[in-house]
């Protein structure tokens, strides 16, 4: 069978991205979803993402890591409204479903700005923090992060025991000055460092705003700069969280599988 493809890329988070409104690609194939992924063997991506039709939203994203395991994905639902808009789904707002639940997002000239869920809660412990912003992350802040070895330390984090079984993403963070941060993450289903992670550097820019009382982070990543804005209340709820930065179609394809 011939599968057309086409890859995205958002602040150097890359996916494979699928129309699949016709049900021509099997979801439950997760060896096809981390060939298909491969840098060696296949197209090379962080993950998968399939275009469905959904009966109450404009569409619904079904998103892959690379090992095709399933999570929620910032930076590959930004580049899932952009194709949408490219397929003619939508304009330029949105609503529509993640494995997380309803999103909203707005694309604006080659950015797209995506509403992210409601955070109920950080936990912290030795000055080291633990959130969810649809998937997992765990948050150190170090020094001269240029320099700090991600992959090692980030490894020994997600697969203790405390994070045992499921293990969880994990993001370092260096202060550049009141409203900016750099980031750098291990993710979890890539078993790597990322170029960026978007619930990352939301689940970033949640603790840092919440320690420094700001609600608008610029964060700088290896592969690009993203905003978050949220509101804050009681210091540990967060809402009207957006995540913000550009998704850009690299490539069209097609693959024999």
């Amino acid at each position: 069978m011939l599968l057309t493809f086409y890859k995205y890329q958002g602040t150097g988070n890359d996916f494979v991205m699928i129309d699949d409104r016709h049900h021509v690609f099997d979801d439950q194939d997760l060896p096809l979803v981390n060939r298909l992924c491969n840098r060696r063997f296949g197209v090379g991506a962080d993950g998968l993402i399939l275009i469905r039709e959904h009966s109450e939203y404009d569409f619904e994203m079904i998103y892959f890591n690379a090992d095709g395991s399933q999570s929620m994905c910032g930076n590959g639902a930004r580049c899932a409204v952009a194709f949408a808009n490219f397929l003619g789904i939508i304009k330029a707002k949105t609503r529509f479903w993640a494995i997380d639940g309803p999103h909203t997002a707005e694309i604006i000239e080659d950015e797209v700005c995506l509403g992210m869920s409601e955070v109920n809660g950080v936990a912290s412990e030795n000055e080291e923090y633990f959130v969810n912003t649809g998937s997992p992350h765990h948050i150190r802040f170090v020094h001269q992060l240029d320099h700090y070895p991600v992959v090692e330390e980030g490894a020994k984090i997600r697969y203790s025991t405390k994070y045992s079984p499921h293990g969880t993403n994990v993001n370092f963070i260096e202060k550049i000055d009141d409203r900016t941060i750099k980031v750098r993450t291990y993710e979890r289903g890539v078993e790597d460092e990322t170029l960026s992670c978007g619930t990352g550097v939301t689940a970033c820019a949640l603790v840092y705003g919440m320690a420094t009382e700001q609600n608008s982070i610029l964060i700088k990543t290896l592969g690009g700069d993203l905003t978050v804005k949220f509101k804050a209340k009681d210091h540990n709820k967060f809402t009207e969280v957006t995540l913000k930065g550009k998704a850009i179609q690299v490539y069209k394809g097609v693959l024999t599988i």
